[in-house]
């Protein structure tokens, strides 16, 4: 198997300057990938930018803030003049929002989550699916999460907006059954990010991998080869080879 089977493919990461969504990105684009990374903050998608040229790869930035809808339907038509395609999708974009007793919670601060979440992904694909069908064999990744199947106390408007993307995802995943481009769900497992650290503040920094744990295996979805489809996928961290 080649070392870099994403030679090539240009991906679109939602969410990417920071956490999963970044170390996918550096992953992908160690792997030969030109990470297209969708984020806010100019900082972040700056540094990203420079480890990912420190590593050899290289990256197109897009500072976008996902609630600007209009930005949002800009995006299709701009990407596609410049690449004519895109081979691969991750979404892992996400809001916390406040874990509180739901008759505490904001209702506007409710709806951001529900905006950032299942809202934007469904503008992104409205904009995005003429680029995957310009594709040869499209990938895309939605990150779910397990509360969104096993919801719990103080964590409903997270819960739902995971939930809702979930549903979302597999039913864009059933239309699109007889066509090249393959949509799966994945759900990994605990990690250090800063959305983890505003959840669980006094937990140790070192209690749960990184998110470059997980990277491999989500390059691995995004790869041509990749076969799986309308699936929700639990991901383990990749053993550290310390």
């Amino acid at each position: 198997m080649s070392s870099r089977p994403l030679e090539g493919r240009i991906l679109l990461v939602a969410g990417g300057s920071r956490g999963l969504g970044a170390a996918v990105a550096l992953e992908a684009a160690r792997r030969g990938a030109r990470p297209v990374i969708l984020a806010r903050t100019k900082g972040a998608l700056e540094e990203l930018d420079d480890r990912i040229r420190a590593a050899g790869g290289e990256a197109t930035l897009v500072r976008l803030d996902l609630l600007d809808g209009d930005a949002v339907d800009r995006l299709g038509p701009s990407l596609f003049a410049r690449f004519g395609r895109l081979d691969g999708f991750l979404f892992a974009a996400a809001e916390l929002g406040s874990l509180a007793p739901l008759a505490h919670q904001d209702p506007v601060e409710v709806a951001r989550v529900v905006a950032a979440g299942p809202l934007a992904f469904q503008r992104l694909v409205r904009t995005l699916e003429p680029l995957f069908k310009a594709s040869d064999a499209a990938r895309c990744v939605v990150v779910g999460d397990p509360i969104a199947t096993a919801p719990r106390a103080f964590w409903g408007p997270y819960a739902a907006s995971k939930a809702a993307l979930e549903a979302l995802a597999l039913s864009w995943a059933d239309e699109l059954e007889r066509s090249p481009i393959r949509v799966v769900v994945v759900q990994p497992g605990p990690m250090a990010t800063r959305l983890r650290r505003r959840a669980f503040p006094g937990e140790p920094s070192e209690a749960q991998p990184g998110p470059e744990a997980y990277a491999p295996a989500l390059c691995d979805l995004l790869a041509p080869g990749s076969t799986r489809h309308g699936e929700r996928i639990a991901l383990q961290p990749a053993r550290s080879s310390a």
